[in-house]
């Protein structure tokens, strides 16, 4: 186990929302589930849950961050993690269980980090018009 693990607090479908979200990315396995708590890992992060009641809910505040390689990727799991949910902007999505993700392409991140401010700005733009990242738009963005 890492040295830090997100937990995730849900009403009474930890192991539902477990089963969803190793169901949806494809380097995932369930560690053990009970009754009351769940141990999975997506894509080599681990994560807890806890059947611990309507006490808590997920906001935006929190996140999880994926990132995508190419716009199939980015559309994959958009569809899948929206299903039930809803969509946001810039790549933000809620899925039905209320959590927040950022389904974000490398390409995006790489050209708002890059030197040529002209070209990072345009792509900001272009990205805050969007719910769904469209690699295509960005990169067009980007040309100028």
């Amino acid at each position: 186990m890492r040295k830090i693990t997100p937990f995730l607090w849900f009403d009474q479908n930890a192991q539902e929302a477990m089963n969803f979200y190793v169901s949806v990315f494809k380097n995932s396995r369930v560690i053990s589930s009970t009754p009351m708590s769940v141990h999975f890992e997506l894509e080599g992060q681990e994560f807890f849950g806890l059947n611990g009641g309507p006490l808590y809910q997920f906001t935006e505040a929190v996140s999880l961050f994926v990132d995508c390689e190419d716009q199939n990727e980015v559309d994959d799991l958009w569809a899948k993690l929206t299903a039930g949910g809803e969509e946001s902007r810039c790549g933000w999505l809620k899925d039905k269980y209320g959590l927040s993700w950022q389904i974000i392409p490398r390409f995006l991140s790489d050209a708002l980090a890059d030197p040529d401010s002209a070209k990072a700005g345009r792509v900001m733009q272009a990205m805050l018009t969007m719910a769904k990242i469209d690699v295509a738009a960005l990169k067009r963005a980007y040309q100028g």
